[in-house]
């Protein structure tokens, strides 16, 4: 297929699951605000997104309202639920030979409520309702991709896109929990609040898998199960699993060896979370465990991207 087909269904995928993600990151931190310090329980997540500079700029010190209007509508920052949206559904427009109908309906629909939402004044103020549909969108947008189109090429960029993206958001959210409730390497692993990681599980739809798996809930226990777990679906270790079968469906190439540095980088972190426990990710501070982790998929993204979407050392337009 064309690369820059490949590169528009693999990136439309990518937004439409940020903006899940983001919707899901804002609606945990809604549950597990304890405090009335704004600040300091908003700030983390313009740190953890990256977006600092560009939030300081727009708006200088960050409250609650100003984070959430700032993530989830502000066009002015591409990470935003609605820019997310915007990019997936032009995305969609530009393939839509390429996805089936139901896929482009659903997109388009999404968008469209959450720019709705947007000129609404008391989106921000109640914002847990535009949340929960942003998630539930993007789950129908699922359902149609994996029921109403054909598991080629087309679908596994599809495929390889959404779980990245998923990869580095899961981590996100943890990230953000730990540095909220246990800011300090120390405390990693001391008596919590149930009600506070129950809310985090329930954010990523993993609070039930979770009992079945672990039964009582710990700080650790949760780390490891979204972290590590190899069957759970928002879990890192199952997204780059999934992530390297699509990659070799796409070259056709064996699996056990690489045949491109998009395969080398993503079998590498693949494997070396098949050998990685808790205990080392613990021992190596969560935080910077997570930092290198987002580190890779960077890399393993810039490496698709010059394997299949560059026209200098890709395939070609």
């Amino acid at each position: 297929m064309l690369s820059r087909v490949a590169e528009t269904t693999f990136w439309m995928a990518r937004y439409v699951e940020r903006a899940e993600n983001t919707a899901r990151f804002l609606d945990v931190n809604e549950s597990l605000t304890v405090t009335d310090d704004a600040a300091g329980q908003w700030s983390p997540l313009i740190d953890t997104t990256g977006d600092r500079e560009r939030f300081e700029e727009l708006y200088g010190e960050p409250d609650r309202d100003s984070v959430l209007r700032f993530l989830l509508f502000d066009l002015r920052n591409p990470n935003s639920v609605l820019a997310c949206l915007r990019s997936a559904r032009e995305g969609a427009r530009t393939v839509r030979e390429n996805i089936s109908d139901e896929m482009w309906e659903e997109i388009n629909k999404l968008f469209l409520s959450v720019k709705n939402a947007s000129a609404d004044a008391s989106a921000v103020g109640s914002p847990t309702a535009l949340l929960r549909r942003v998630r539930a969108g993007s789950g129908l947008i699922v359902g149609m991709t994996e029921t109403t189109m054909s598991h080629g090429e087309a679908w596994h960029f599809v495929r390889l896109g959404r779980l990245l993206e998923r990869a580095d958001m899961t981590s996100r959210i943890v990230d953000v929990k730990y540095f909220i409730l246990l800011p300090q390497a120390s405390d990693v692993g001391t008596p919590v609040d149930i009600v506070q990681w129950s809310s985090l599980l329930k954010s990523v739809s993993a609070l039930q898998m979770y009992r079945r798996t672990h039964g009582r809930i710990s700080p650790e226990r949760v780390a490891e199960f979204l972290l590590l777990d190899n069957r759970f679906p928002r879990a890192v270790r199952f997204c780059l699993i999934k992530a390297e079968e699509s990659l070799h469906a796409i070259t056709a190439a064996p699996f056990g060896g690489f045949s491109n540095t998009a395969e080398k980088a993503l079998g590498r972190l693949r494997s070396e979370f098949d050998f990685t426990g808790i205990d080392d990710v613990i021992a190596a501070g969560l935080h910077e465990f997570i930092d290198l982790l987002q580190a890779r998929l960077i890399e393993v993204g810039i490496a698709v991207d010059r394997t299949f979407f560059s026209t200098e050392d890709g395939r070609g337009a």
